[in-house]
């Protein structure tokens, strides 16, 4: 056995946990789950709920020298204390579950009957315990207790002081993860409630985080408060493209509408959190001005086109500048575009026999926990596959003067609007073919030749690599409006059109450049999974 480890046995069953582990987290090692509320793996020990006690032995030394198991007197809270060696643990004795029980009723004492309004119901572990361990009938006959209902904690979360359970989850995470001290309880006992201190109510990035937190429906988000029932919501797996933390996430949406964000665990990268700037990013994949059809301008007239024509015609103009004269095509990608569209716009890049090209740099305000300054998802991914320059966005202002001289003829640009980094209306007027693939109309689409319409994050499949060279997965949640379609797609039926067919699945496309790009050599699609693998990226 390891001297970082200790053997206890946990309902009969031997097993061995590290030191230091306390006895929620250890019995999770075996399957048991020790019900709690005030718990969290990355908050500090509150122990306010009572709701995790177990009975406990530790081996003590007899009157002879001998050592013996003697259980404790009292029932021990399992969020408290760490495992020792020897040590004996039951999990759901009769004594335990009236315990349980117990705190089960004074909880629900005061609790309001309002789970039909509540937008906790469906994920609330109060619900979920109450089943249980709690009582059919209620032996409370006096006037429940009212609360303040309806209070703003900001602009961005609502505090209903009923349903609050006390848990203190969120003063903690407030106080020793967002770095604001703002909240706490005041009153005693069962008028105690929640409130914010006296001109401070929470103000930073990661307030929405509490809301996740609460166990019950105390807490709730004004953005999605009475939007949707949960159990009603597809809940996918995918990744936060707000910027190059690569936060996981899960995609709440209902019949193709996305109604929320919410974090995902992944102790590599965001642990439990998210950042409320990437958490509210999301309204544009609902935005009803989203680009819907292949268009094509020319002179003033505006024509819709099937993805085949478009395809053609494309093809067509982009071989004939080709073959008219080397550096006439320019092409400006984007980092936040998936790393098997990246590599698809280098190789359509290297048929075309485009040497010049870059990516647009975004960058904003980071802080010290996950919002990073580079507001890219995938700018890693965008030097990997050689599309970006170093630094990326080097070359744009060579592109900029290239387009001025009359040398570069024609421009490719991927999910960008390129207008604030340099190229503006006046230079873009100068092209003789202007290709763009857009979600969203902007100045660059309002010039363009040829309109592509693309596909958000939460429509498509795909890798980022984040900042730290970890390449993770996003999984579709909703389809793409009208006939917009993922941007893989579109590179892929050019390149097909220019002799060069590419794998029907993205799977496939990126089994193919992991054939070719050495960071990625032995990493299969399977591998990357839920969670990520790390890279060697420099």
């Amino acid at each position: 056995m390891s001297e970082s480890l200790v053997k206890l046995t946990i309902n009969g069953q031997l097993i061995e946990a590290p030191i230091g582990l306390n006895l929620i987290e250890a019995a999770k090692l075996i399957g048991v789950e020790i019900p709690h509320f005030c718990y969290h793996p990355d908050l500090c020990i509150a122990g306010n709920c009572r709701m995790c006690v177990v009975e406990v032995a530790t081996l003590r030394t007899g009157p002879t020298g001998t050592p013996i198991l003697e259980w404790n007197p009292k029932l021990t809270i399992a969020c408290n204390t760490t495992v020792v060696e020897g040590m004996e643990v039951l999990t759901h004795t009769p004594r335990i579950i009236e315990a349980r029980r117990g705190v089960m009723e004074f909880l629900l004492i005061n609790h309001p009957l309002d789970c039909p309004i509540c937008d906790q119901a469906g994920e609330c572990r109060l619900q979920e315990l109450a089943m249980d361990y709690g009582r059919a009938e209620s032996r409370f006959v006096e006037e429940k207790e009212r609360k303040p209902k309806r209070t703003l904690l900001g602009p961005k979360i609502m505090l209903d002081d009923e349903r609050c359970i006390l848990c203190s989850r969120c003063i903690r995470f407030m106080r020793d993860v967002a770095g604001q001290d703002c909240l706490g309880f005041m009153g005693r006992g069962s008028r105690s409630t929640l409130t914010c201190y006296p001109g401070r109510e929470p103000s930073t990035n990661y307030d929405l985080n509490i809301v996740d937190l609460c166990p019950v429906g105390a807490l709730t988000s004004v953005d999605f408060r009475f939007k949707q029932r949960v159990w009603f919501l597809k809940q996918t797996r995918s990744l936060c493209p707000h910027c190059s933390t690569g936060c996981n996430i899960v995609i709440g949406s209902r019949e193709n509408t996305v109604c929320r964000l919410t974090p995902r665990d992944n102790e590599a990268v965001n642990q439990r959190w998210m950042c409320d700037e990437g958490r509210l990013n999301y309204r544009f994949i609902n935005d009803p001005t989203r680009l819907v059809e292949p268009l094509s301008r020319m002179n003033e007239n505006v024509q819709s086109l099937s993805w085949d024509e478009a395809t053609r015609q494309i093809a067509e103009r982009l071989t004939a500048l080709r073959d008219g004269g080397e550096g006439r095509i320019a092409f400006i990608g984007s980092a936040g575009a998936t790393t098997e569209e990246l590599f698809l716009f280098r190789q359509l890049a290297g048929v075309l026999g485009v040497t010049l090209m870059d990516v647009v740099p975004h960058t904003g305000s980071a802080d010290a926990r996950l919002l990073q300054s580079d507001r890219n998802p995938n700018t890693a991914g965008a030097l990997v596959t050689g599309v970006a320059a170093i630094p990326p966005g080097s070359r744009l202002l060579e592109i900029a003067q290239g387009i001025q001289d009359g040398r570069i003829r024609a421009l490719v640009v991927l999910n960008e609007d390129i207008i604030p980094a340099g190229i503006g209306a006046d230079l873009l007027g100068k092209l003789e073919l202007l290709i763009s693939v857009s979600r969203l109309p902007s100045a660059v689409t309002e010039a363009a030749h040829y309109l592509l319409p693309g596909a958000t994050f939460a429509e498509k499949s795909g890798t980022f690599i984040n900042r730290a060279g970890r390449i993770q997965r996003m999984n579709p949640a909703v389809a793409s409006p009208g006939n917009a379609r993922p941007e893989w797609r579109i590179l892929a039926g050019l390149l097909a059109e220019l002799g060069q067919p590419q794998e029907e699945s993205l799977e496939s496309i990126y089994r193919a450049m992991a054939q070719v790009l050495a960071p990625v050599w032995g990493v299969t699609w399977d591998a990357i999974g839920s969670q990520g693998v790390q890279l060697h990226v420099d």
